[in-house]
């Protein structure tokens, strides 16, 4: 399988004030995403936050980094769908608390499914995990692309967020449309 390791020469780190505070934490299940820079998805899942909305109080977001397999197993609990599939967003919606942060919700990304994807495009396999957090986040933001007015929304929101980033935009006429899930 190929490399984590996002391109240096794309990324531009975002000012800090342009980034409001939201707390990232992150899980991995096994070793297989040892490759892969966590700062990077901490910055996508800053700047999604910062993107989705215009004022924002402290929140925090959790990202699990796991396997085909527990994905597939996600999906089928949850979307009653088959097979594993490259980010699934799992939001909280509890109301907020006056004593910490809001919890948005979870994001969990599929080893395989992101490294094959990202290899079909010929993108490092960071990037592309770094823009299925951006995708993740937004969802447990409460934008989705259920329609193509709501789909075109959020791919647009998704490439300025991207760019600010220093990551090229994932759409265009070759985008595989498996898989971009919620």
């Amino acid at each position: 399988m190929g490399s984590l390791e996002p391109d240096p020469g794309n990324h531009r780190e975002p000012h800090p004030a342009d980034l409001p505070l939201l707390a990232v934490e992150i899980t991995r299940r096994g070793s297989r995403w040892e490759g892969l820079k966590e700062g990077l998805l901490v910055r996508a899942a800053q700047a999604a936050f910062a993107g989705g909305r215009e004022k924002g109080s402290a929140s925090e977001v959790s990202l699990l980094l796991t396997d085909d397999e527990e994905i597939a197993g996600l999906n089928k609990t949850w979307r009653n769908r088959d097979g594993a599939t490259n980010v699934l967003s799992f939001r909280l919606g509890a109301p907020h608390c006056n004593d910490g942060p809001t919890v948005l919700g979870d994001v969990v990304l599929a080893r395989e499914t992101v490294v094959r994807e990202a290899a079909a495009r010929g993108i490092p396999a960071g990037q592309h995990a770094a823009h299925l957090v951006v995708h993740g986040v937004l969802h447990l933001m409460g934008y989705d692309h259920a329609s193509d007015r709501e789909a075109g929304e959020m791919e647009d929101l998704e490439m300025r967020i991207l760019a600010k980033l220093g990551i090229p935009g994932p759409y265009s006429s070759q985008t595989v449309a498996n898989g971009e899930g919620q």
